[in-house]
């Protein structure tokens, strides 16, 4: 069965037009154009087809979050038919700073322990939500050493590479600090997983969402460049940062999304990991 017969079967009407849309680590995207208006089909026909989890992660953030999401109509494993939502991922300073007001508005959505209800992705990759009382505990092993011991057993990275990040891990505590209470992160925010029109953010895509740090959000974003001086400016103003992330803790988280890309992608994240842990004296 086609795709606009899949879409069909579960909508009980067929796309006129299907068109390929830009899309994550995880399947095929395609936008379905009817008359009077679009959807958007994501598509994983693969054996380790997960989309259920990304379609609960943009249910959860639309029932308990402001962060605008797409609606999701239909979800499986194999097929996630949601809301097209117009935007670009291009942003001028008003869009930026209603980024940071989203994203501080979500950096108030809390949980007693960092994890979460059930195990999530970041791209392709299982991400592993234990509920955990420490913070520290928690980045070290459900976040560096998980995807350390990963790269390793693809053969993305070398041993000595996993043993630096070990030791890293053995003195974390002296390098980040636990959070007032965790707090849900999006987890993804790059800048194809936004979109904007104008300026304003009109949703957030893809998302891994736990509970951990929001200073774990903010690094990811820095390290891929997604927003600039008017995002961190205008959440500063809504939500403080303790002294000294600039000079030390945003080293440490974004060893997280390097670590995995290292784990998706290999090459040059490997050196630029080994770099990382070099600043930070490892």
């Amino acid at each position: 069965m086609g795709l606009a017969e899949r879409i069909a079967a579960v909508l009980n009407r067929e796309p006129p037009t299907l068109r390929s849309l830009h899309g994550g680590m995880i399947g095929e995207v395609y936008r379905a154009d009817w008359p009077n208006g679009s959807l958007v089909a994501k598509v994983d026909d693969s054996a380790q087809a997960k989309l259920d989890t990304e379609g609960m992660m943009l249910r959860y953030l639309a029932e308990r979050t402001p962060l605008p999401v797409p609606a999701v109509y239909h979800v499986s494993p194999a097929l996630l038919i949601m809301e097209f939502i117009p935007g670009r991922s291009r942003f001028n300073a008003a869009s930026q700073r209603h980024a940071a007001e989203i994203l501080a508005g979500l950096h108030q959505v809390h949980a007693p322990a960092c994890g979460f209800e059930q195990d999530t992705l970041i791209g392709a990759l299982d991400q592993p939500n234990p509920w955990t009382s420490s913070w520290i505990e928690f980045f070290a092993e459900q976040r560096l050493l998980h995807l350390a011991r990963l790269g390793v057993a693809w053969g993305r990275m070398p041993v000595d590479l996993l043993r630096r990040v070990e030791a890293l891990c053995g003195e974390l505590d002296r390098l980040i600090d636990e959070p007032e209470r965790p707090t849900l992160v999006h987890g993804d925010v790059w800048a194809s997983n936004v979109l904007a029109d104008g300026d304003r953010i009109t949703a957030f895509l893809d998302p891994a969402i736990y509970y951990g740090h929001p200073e774990v959000e903010l690094a990811y974003i820095f390290l891929f460049h997604t927003f600039g001086d008017p995002f961190i400016r205008r959440y500063e103003e809504l939500h403080p940062l303790v002294p000294g992330f600039f000079e030390t803790r945003i080293h440490v988280y974004q060893l997280y999304p390097l670590l995995s890309h290292v784990c998706h992608f290999g090459g040059g994240y490997v050196q630029q990991t080994a770099y990382t842990l070099e600043r930070l004296g490892y």
